[in-house]
C-alpha cells in the first residue's frame, strides 16, 4: 500500500485545518480588536492545502489516462468549475444586488470587481487599479476574492506545468526545485515590501506563490511513498503527533503576531504559517495518524467542509452590514454586535449554499442540475412554485448585479471632495489673490494674505471653502499626511520666507499626535506668529486622544490656539462624505468657519492683552497671562 495513490483516499486532518484557516481569517476581519492580529495568514494555510491537495489529485491514476491527456485536463478543470463557480456566482449576485439597493460608495468599482472575479484576475486588476488591501478608506465589496484569483490561476497553469516537472529524474530533485521556487517567491515578496509596495507584494501571484509551492513540494515528497510497518508503531505515531502539534502551534503563533508593514510579516509571518501548515498536513496524512483524526473532530470538520462558502460570504456581508447601519466600512471599526451578526449571517448563508447549490452541482454537474430544476418546474404545483421562485430570485439577483455595475459612481464621495479641493488649489495658483472683503466688523480677523494653511486630505477637501472665505490664503494640503510631516513642511516654508503671520495646521486625522512634533512646529512658527491647530473628526480610535493632546498643548503655549472642527461638524455629519471623514462642499464651509472662529479668538486675545498692558501701573514689570 502507498500514500496518496487511490482515488478513494481521503486526507485526514485537511477539513479540520481548513476550519482553522477560515476561523483565523473571519476573526481577523469581523473582530479586529481580538488578539488575532495577523489572522490573514489563514489565506496562506489555504494556499498550502491547495498546493498539496491538487498536486496529489493530479498524480493519482485516472480513467482519462495520465497527464497531460486533454481529456484528463478537461475533466480536472470541469471538476474545479463545479466546485468553485456556483457558490461564487451566488455570493456576487446576492451581495451586488444588496449593494445596489443601498447605493453610494459601496458600488464604486463594481464592474472591475465582478470582471476580476469572473475572469480569475481580481488580484491583478486590483493592483492595476491602485487598490490597497491594508489601508483603503472605501473597502471593495469583493476584496476577499483576490485569493481565489490566485488559486484559480494555479488551477489553470499547474496541470500544464506538472508534466514538465515530472520529467526531472528523482523524487527529491523535484522537491528541491519546488522549495527553491518557493524561496524565490518569498524573496520577491520581501523585495517588493522593502520598496514600499506591500499591496503589490501581497496580491501578486508571483510574490505570494510560496504557500502553493510548499504544498506542491510536500505532495511530491509523499506521493507513492510506501507504508512500512514501523510507520504504524506507537513511537512513530507519537512522533507524528508531536510534529502536527508543532506545526499547528506555528500557525496559531503566526496569527497572533502583530502585523507590521515590513519583511517581518511579509513574508516572515506568512512563511512561518506555511511551514507550520506543511508540518500539520504531513502529520495528518501519516498512516494511521492520531493527529489527523483528532483534527477532524466533528465541529471542525463541519466548518471545514463549508469553509469555502464561509470565506466567500463573510467579507461582503460585513461591508454591507456596516454600510447599511453606520454608513462606514470596516476601516472605521467593527462593533462587536455587528461582527457577531455578520458571522451568523455568513455561516448561515454558507450552510444553505453548501446544501442547495454547491453539493447538487458538484454531484450532478450543471446539465443534470438544470434538468432537475426544470422537472421541478414542470411537476406538481408545490414543486412548480418552488422552482419558479428559485428562477425568479435568480433573475432578480442577476438584474440587480447588472444594475449595480451600470449605476456605480465613478469615484467615492470622499475622493470627489478631495478632487474638488485639488482643483481649487490649482485654480488658486493660477489666479491673482483677490482683495479681502471690506466689511465693518467689530473684530477684524486676519485676511487670506496673512494665512498659511498646511493639512491633510480633510483640509484638501475643504480647500474650495478656504479660498472663498479667505481670499489670498496659501493652502498646502495632501492626502495621507500625518503630524510627523508638519515640522519639515513648515520649516521649508519658513526658510523660503513664505510662512505667514497665521499658521493653520490640520494634521490630526491619520494617526496619534506627538507632543515633541507639536513643539517643533511651535518653534518653527516662533513667537511672532500665531499657530492654529485644527482638531480632528473621524471614526478612528485615536481621534479623542488627538483632540485632547491638541487642547493640552494649546493651553500650555501662549501663541497656540485650537480650531474646533470636530465640535463644529459633529452635529452636521450629513455634510461629510460616506467615509464620515471628508467634507463635501457644505462641510468645507463648516471647516472654514471653524478656522475663522479660531482667528477671531486670536484677535480677541490680542486685544485683551493690549488692554491689560495699558491698565498695568506705569514703570512696573508685569506678566500677561495666556488667554484662551
Amino acid at each position: 500500500m502507498t500514500l496518496s495513490t487511490t482515488p478513494s483516499t481521503r486526507f485526514a486532518g485537511l477539513d479540520g485545518l481548513r476550519a482553522v484557516a477560515v476561523i483565523l481569517v473571519v476573526v481577523y476581519h469581523l473582530f479586529p480588536s481580538s488578539p488575532v492580529q495577523s489572522g490573514f495568514i489563514g489565506v496562506d494555510v489555504f494556499f498550502v492545502i491547495s498546493g498539496f491537495l491538487i498536486t496529489s489529485l493530479l498524480l493519482r491514476p485516472s480513467r482519462y489516462g495520465p497527464l497531460p491527456s486533454p481529456r484528463r485536463l478537461l475533466d480536472f478543470w470541469r471538476r474545479r468549475a463545479r466546485r468553485l463557480l456556483p457558490a461564487l456566482a451566488v455570493v456576487i449576485a446576492v451581495c451586488a444586488t444588496t449593494a445596489w439597493m443601498l447605493g453610494g460608495d459601496v458600488l464604486v468599482g463594481m464592474g472591475r470587481q465582478v470582471l476580476g472575479a469572473a475572469t480569475f484576475s481580481y488580484n491583478w486588476l486590483a493592483i492595476a487599479g491602485g487598490s490597497d488591501y491594508f489601508t483603503a478608506t472605501a473597502p471593495e465589496l469583493f476584496r476577499n476574492v483576490w485569493s481565489l484569483a490566485v488559486e484559480e490561476q494555479f488551477y489553470v497553469l499547474w496541470p500544464l506545468l506538472l508534466p514538465l516537472v515530472l520529467l526531472i529524474p528523482g523524487r527529491w530533485s523535484r522537491v528541491a526545485l519546488m522549495l527553491i521556487a518557493a524561496g524565490g517567491s518569498a524573496w520577491w515578496m520581501a523585495a517588493l515590501v522593502a520598496g514600499g509596495d506591500v499591496t503589490r507584494a501581497y496580491f501578486g501571484t508571483d510574490s505570494h506563490a510560496f504557500g502553493l509551492l510548499l504544498g506542491i513540494a510536500l505532495a511530491l515528497a509523499t506521493v507513492n511513498m510506501p507504508e512500512r510497518a514501523w510507520m504504524l508503531r506507537r513511537g512513530a505515531q507519537v512522533g507524528s503527533l508531536l510534529v502536527g502539534l508543532i506545526g499547528l502551534g506555528a500557525v496559531l503563533v503566526a496569527a497572533l503576531l502583530p502585523e507590521t508593514p515590513d519583511a517581518a510579516t511579509f513574508p516572515g509571518a506568512l512563511v512561518m504559517a506555511c511551514v507550520g501548515t506543511a508540518l500539520t498536513i504531513f502529520a495528518g496524512v501519516w498512516p494511521g495518524s492520531w493527529f489527523g483524526r483528532g483534527l477532524d473532530v466533528a465541529p471542525l470538520r463541519w466548518v471545514g467542509e463549508r469553509s469555502y462558502g464561509i470565506y466567500l460570504w463573510h467579507w461582503p456581508v460585513l461591508v454591507l452590514a456596516l454600510v447599511g447601519t453606520q454608513r462606514t466600512g470596516p476601516e472605521a471599526g467593527v462593533p462587536v454586535a455587528i461582527g457577531a451578526a455578520a458571522l451568523v449571517l455568513s455561516v448561515g448563508a454558507a450552510a444553505l449554499s453548501y446544501r442547495f447549490v454547491e453539493q447538487p452541482l458538484r454531484r450532478y454537474g450543471f446539465r443534470r442540475a438544470a434538468r432537475a430544476l426544470w422537472l421541478r418546474i414542470a411537476g406538481r404545483p408545490l414543486m412548480r412554485l418552488a422552482g419558479a421562485s428559485a428562477l425568479a430570485v435568480g433573475a432578480v439577483a442577476v438584474g440587480g448585479t447588472a444594475a449595480a455595475i451600470v449605476t456605480a459612481p465613478p469615484t467615492t464621495s470622499a475622493a470627489a471632495a478631495i478632487a474638488a479641493g485639488e482643483q481649487a488649489m490649482k485654480d488658486a495658483e493660477k489666479a491673482a489673490p483677490d482683495e479681502p472683503d471690506e466689511e465693518s466688523e467689530q473684530i477684524e480677523i486676519a485676511d487670506g494674505t496673512e494665512i498659511t494653511a498646511v493639512g491633510d486630505s480633510v483640509m484638501l477637501a475643504s480647500a474650495p471653502s478656504l479660498y472663498e472665505q479667505f481670499p489670498g490664503i496659501e493652502v498646502d494640503a495632501d492626502v495621507s499626511r500625518s503630524i510627523w510631516a508638519g515640522p519639515d513642511i513648515l520649516g521649508d516654508l519658513s526658510s523660503r520666507g513664505e510662512l505667514r503671520e497665521n499658521v493653520v495646521v490640520a494634521l490630526g486625522t491619520n494617526g496619534p499626535v506627538d507632543w515633541g512634533v507639536l513643539e517643533q512646529m511651535s518653534q518653527v512658527a516662533g513667537k511672532d506668529r500665531n499657530l492654529i491647530l485644527v482638531n480632528a473628526h473621524a471614526p478612528r480610535d485615536w481621534i479623542p486622544g488627538v483632540n485632547a493632546e491638541l487642547d493640552d498643548f494649546a493651553d500650555s503655549h501662549r501663541s497656540v490656539w485650537v480650531a474646533d472642527w470636530s465640535g463644529a461638524i459633529a452635529p452636521h455629519t450629513e455634510l461629510l462624505a460616506e467615509d464620515d471623514i471628508h467634507p463635501g462642499e457644505a462641510g468645507g464651509d463648516v471647516f472654514a468657519d471653524s478656522v475663522e472662529a479660531a482667528l477671531e479668538r486670536v484677535e480677541k486675545d490680542r486685544i485683551r492683552a493690549e488692554q491689560q498692558r495699558e491698565q498695568a501701573p506705569s514703570g512696573r514689570a508685569h506678566h500677561i497671562p495666556f488667554l484662551e
